[in-house]
């Protein structure tokens, strides 16, 4: 069909947020080495026009932690660069989770600190 297969949209999402949560100094790396994990709870997109193969598109990221620091939403423009079109947008929420307690938990408080100074 020469379009991009929807799937794809949600695999740019999480490249983009591993790198938006790099840029904000808190790699997640990190995270899994505290001993976090951070699943997805949530997610939407919201198809505006067709990605085409061989296209360069460029998503911008927005991370915004909850006010209960256990949860994190990230915000998503998928925009064609040439012309900056956009294509879609999207949010994938996600939980900070201790995987030995078996329960969400609240954002370590580096991890908070950090996404504060980067709002």
């Amino acid at each position: 069909m020469g379009i991009v297969y929807h799937v794809h949209y949600l695999d740019w999402f999480e490249y983009a947020r591993t790198e938006a949560l790099r840029d904000a100094g808190v790699p997640y790396a990190d995270i899994e080495n505290g001993g976090l994990t951070l699943p997805v709870t949530h997610l939407e997109v919201s198809y505006r026009e067709s990605a085409r193969y061989d296209e360069v598109v460029l998503v911008e990221t927005t991370p915004e932690l909850s006010a209960s620091t256990v949860r994190i939403s990230c915000h998503y423009r998928v925009l064609r660069e040439k012309d900056e079109t956009l294509l879609a947008t999207g949010r994938v929420d996600l939980c900070f989770f201790d995987p030995q307690r078996g329960r969400p938990v609240r954002a370590p408080e580096k991890v908070i600190k950090l996404m504060v100074e980067s709002a």
